[in-house]
């Protein structure tokens, strides 16, 4: 279908040039590059996505919580029995 209409959008310059060096790379008019971004945007599939990673950054840092804390038990445990060890050994001499 021949596009017919127009609309005008006002970017800065840096923005453009941007938008322009994206087409160029798609090997498409800076039109068609934004034609087919605007029809891409899915902001609800954009929230959905986000919402997915922010669970699993959860989960990572749950987990990675949860590993901190059993070394941090282990690094304990092995310090009082170095402790006892050496205090084992000061009273042997």
């Amino acid at each position: 279908m021949p596009a017919t209409e127009r609309i005008p959008v006002l970017v800065p310059a840096r923005e453009k040039a941007l938008i322009a060096q994206r087409a160029a790379e798609a090997g498409l008019s800076m039109g068609a590059f934004m034609r087919r971004a605007a029809q891409a945007y899915r902001p609800e599939q954009d929230e959905a996505l986000f919402e997915k990673l922010i669970e699993q950054m959860n989960q990572a840092t749950e987990q990675a919580a949860t590993s901190v804390d059993k070394t941090m038990n282990a690094i304990a445990a092995s310090n009082r029995r170095l402790a006892t060890l050496d205090a084992s050994r000061k009273s042997r001499t």
